[in-house]
């Protein structure tokens, strides 16, 4: 494991602190990178998202997918949680902390803003942090594979029509033709250039040269975060700084949510009796988010100084040391799942 997973929480938190400073004192900057703008999509933060999907993206091999019938009880999980049970809780629990428990906190304009980020977040299973987790919990690598490019397969198709969904159900204007093309932005275009180039890669060679790649791509992923991270808390810095109890109002929903899928997962991991190396990253994939579609979805949706936006800047402020934090757990339980 290299330095920057091993220290991921430090890296991140530095960022931020750096995000809220340089937004702070660097105001007419950081609004001349926001009118950057091209059908509604910041073109800086497409650009940053891009260079840390990508190579994401070329880690998904799709060939995994034949051995699914192998050990299916996993992937059963993993969908299920993913797709069918975490991005309605996310949704209830948006609509009854900022409808119900917050409602003397917030204005409706705000409340709606914020239900939005968190239905974004909890429709997009994580895809690519999730193979840190799972290295971190020694998960199997192939079937975190297996795991991650099934709901690949399942996100080009069910994130558009889930979000619109659960955002109609909240009494949220959707502009279709904006979530669409966020879709094909973020989750089509990277994940056809990683399949393209993963096949390339792999012609006629024994994976040297996809190695040799993936660890050339390396450093522009981890570039791609942190500076999405400090572009994203930078925008937000005079909201964070005179609003913080924002930001705690926000977290509160998603750190339930976030635990609160995992002991859901867990349970059933062990119900089903699966081997620890399966279950832990099962888990893991369900409790996080694919936080980098989220945000570029949020801003291009409601713009990059909106409450969803917010919402989804939050999720990236809890997402490292929550899942440290469950990563801690599964390998301090894995004697439960010695059968």
């Amino acid at each position: 494991m290299g330095i920057f997973e091993r220290y991921l929480s430090v890296w991140v938190a530095l960022c931020i602190f750096l995000g809220v400073i340089l937004g702070s004192y660097l105001p007419d900057q950081f609004a001349w990178v926001a009118s950057l703008e091209w059908a509604h999509v910041n073109l800086v933060v497409a650009v940053l998202i891009w260079i840390m999907i990508y190579p994401m993206m070329v880690q998904v091999d799709f060939t995994a997918l034949k051995d699914v019938g192998k050990k299916p009880k996993g992937l059963v999980l993993t969908l299920v949680v993913n797709w069918l049970i975490k991005p309605f809780t996310m949704a209830a629990l948006g609509w009854l902390f900022f409808k119900i428990v917050f409602a003397d906190l917030v204005d409706p304009q705000s409340a709606n803003e914020y239900i939005a980020g968190m239905i974004l977040l909890g429709v997009a299973p994580c895809t690519a942090m999730v193979f840190v987790w799972s290295q971190l919990t020694k998960g199997d690598p192939n079937y975190t594979l297996v795991q991650v490019s099934a709901n690949d397969v399942i996100m080009v198709f069910a994130f558009a029509p889930i979000s619109a969904f659960l955002l109609g159900v909240n009494d949220i204007t959707v502009p279709w033709q904006t979530l669409l093309l966020s879709v094909v932005l973020y989750v089509v275009l990277p994940l056809t250039a990683g399949v393209i180039t993963r096949h390339r890669l792999e012609a006629g060679g024994d994976g040297a040269r996809l190695k040799t790649f993936l660890h050339t791509l390396k450093p522009w992923s981890v570039i791609g975060l942190l500076g999405t991270v400090i572009l994203l808390f930078g925008f937000q810095a005079q909201t964070i700084l005179i609003q913080p109890q924002t930001i705690a109002l926000i977290a509160i929903p998603l750190l339930i949510q976030t635990y609160g899928i995992f002991v859901l997962s867990y349970g059933g991991a062990r119900w089903l009796r699966l081997p620890h190396n399966i279950a832990a990253p099962a888990c893991l994939i369900g409790a996080s988010n694919f936080f980098e579609l989220a945000v570029a979805v949020a801003i291009s949706l409601f713009g990059l100084h909106s409450g969803a936006a917010l919402a989804t800047v939050v999720g990236v402020l809890v997402e490292v040391p929550v899942m440290l934090s469950l990563v801690y757990v599964a390998n301090h339980t894995r004697h439960w799942f010695v059968y």
